[in-house]
């Protein structure tokens, strides 16, 4: 008999893993695949970390009813904290750039967030610097979950993510393919997968300068490096355009009928930038990359309509 997942944090993970056909019809022998995270409840692949994180921070007793939840965020993780802290019972506060997308900042204030603004042309990093002045001055008021440095976040791509595209690619994926923010995905993730397959292949993406309009993602010459970041898992690195992005997030919504954020855009960029690497060496490959989230919090930019 079939068990019910009742509860709304119940949803999180499982998200389907699906090939971009159209997208790589004149590279033979090569196959890129993405695992459509905008299937999780809050919308995004932050769902996962930020689940793990928190109920963490339960178990230990770090996080009680009495504290807020208290982070740094482009959006994402935020709002993934702001619909399981109202389903939970917890307030949340966030540090938030002032260039994050309307529509994520409509969406944390529906869910009840407290949105402290921050300098936009400091990007994620003003966030960052912001939300530990918060907390150093009242500290006891707050859970500061710390996604850039909380070893939480890697830890749920290793057990969820990774597991799943092993499962789903019947473990036949040879490459794997993120661009870096916090770099719990593409750290957790690649971590699993090399210790399952010892020739599989882990690519980062970054956007190639420091001033980018691809939200959630780091340059990190010019950033602070997160603390969970692991440079040895990479077989190399894969540089990419904003602009190259938002072509790619109309040409999937026209060629393949998949509505994406600009950052899920940008890893079929960097997974496209591989295969066509890969297809000169006349290697075959099943490249696996994430649809981060949907175009939902993005479209009332003009790059849709050019």
């Amino acid at each position: 008999m079939m068990t019910l997942k009742t509860h709304l944090l119940d949803q999180i993970g499982n998200t389907p893993l699906i090939k971009l056909d159209r997208l790589n019809a004149d590279l033979p022998g090569i196959e890129i695949w993405a695992k459509l995270e905008f299937f999780n409840p809050g919308g995004s692949v932050k769902d996962r970390p930020a689940l793990n994180i928190i109920e963490s921070a339960e178990r230990l007793g770090t996080l009680t009813k009495d504290k807020t939840i208290l982070d740094a965020t482009s959006g994402n993780t935020g709002i993934a904290y702001a619909m399981i802290g109202a389903a939970k019972g917890y307030r949340v506060a966030l540090c938030l750039p002032g260039n994050a997308s309307i529509e994520r900042k409509r969406i944390l204030k529906a869910l009840g967030a407290e949105l402290i603004i921050t300098d936009p042309a400091e990007g994620s990093d003003g966030a960052f610097r912001r939300v530990r002045q918060i907390n150093s001055e009242d500290p006891e008021k707050y859970f500061y979950a710390d996604q850039y440095n909380n070893n939480d976040n890697w830890r749920a791509h290793f057990e969820t993510t990774a597991p799943e595209i092993l499962e789903q690619t019947d473990r036949h994926i040879t490459h794997f393919v993120a661009l870096l923010g916090t770099t719990g995905t593409f750290v957790g993730t690649s971590r699993r997968l090399k210790q399952e397959i010892r020739a599989v292949e882990c690519w980062s993406a970054q956007p190639s300068t420091p001033l980018h309009g691809i939200e959630g993602t780091k340059h990190l010459p010019a950033s602070i490096v997160p603390g969970i970041y692991d440079d040895s898992l990479a077989t190399g690195n894969l540089w990419i355009d904003t602009e190259d992005c938002h072509s790619m997030a109309r040409r999937l919504a026209r060629e393949q009928g998949l509505l994406v954020g600009i950052s899920a855009a940008g890893n079929v960029v960097a997974a496209r930038k591989l295969a066509e690497q890969l297809a000169e060496q006349k290697r075959s490959a099943l490249i696996v990359t994430i649809a981060c989230d949907g175009a939902a919090k993005y479209l009332s930019e003009d790059f849709w309509f050019e």
